[in-house]
């Protein structure tokens, strides 16, 4: 079964690139050091959770979206671990507004799963 939506209407998409831009925007700022390792880390993290999202709802069945959609979890966690190391590193002085912004993507991604779960 394929789906009607684009990967591109789906809300959590756009909160994750909207997540990566901003992981971006932050990770510019990172000592030099980092420049591969960290922020490198980061970057890789981030743009796995838009692209799983996308990956899975190109996918031809709910089962293997909702796959793709738990690959995503996992980065979306990876890189929430990867900001709390950051901010205990003192390269992020705020991170409450990231951290935000993944709690949202996280619930409106399990909800999804849940959704597709009880329609499979």
């Amino acid at each position: 079964m394929t789906f009607t939506k684009c990967h591109e209407d789906l809300e959590i998409w756009k909160l994750s690139i909207l997540l990566v831009k901003e992981i971006y925007k932050i990770t510019r700022l990172f000592p030099d050091e980092e420049k591969f390792v960290l922020v490198s880390q980061m970057r890789r993290s981030a743009i796995s959770i838009p692209s799983n999202i996308a990956e899975g709802a190109g996918r031809k069945s709910k089962k293997e979206f909702t796959n793709f959609l738990s690959i995503s979890l996992g980065s979306l966690t990876e890189l929430e671990t990867q900001i709390i190391i950051s901010k205990e590193l003192n390269y992020i002085i705020e991170a409450s507004e990231l951290r935000g912004l993944i709690k949202k993507i996280r619930i409106m991604t399990s909800s999804l799963m849940q959704k597709l779960s009880y329609t499979l």
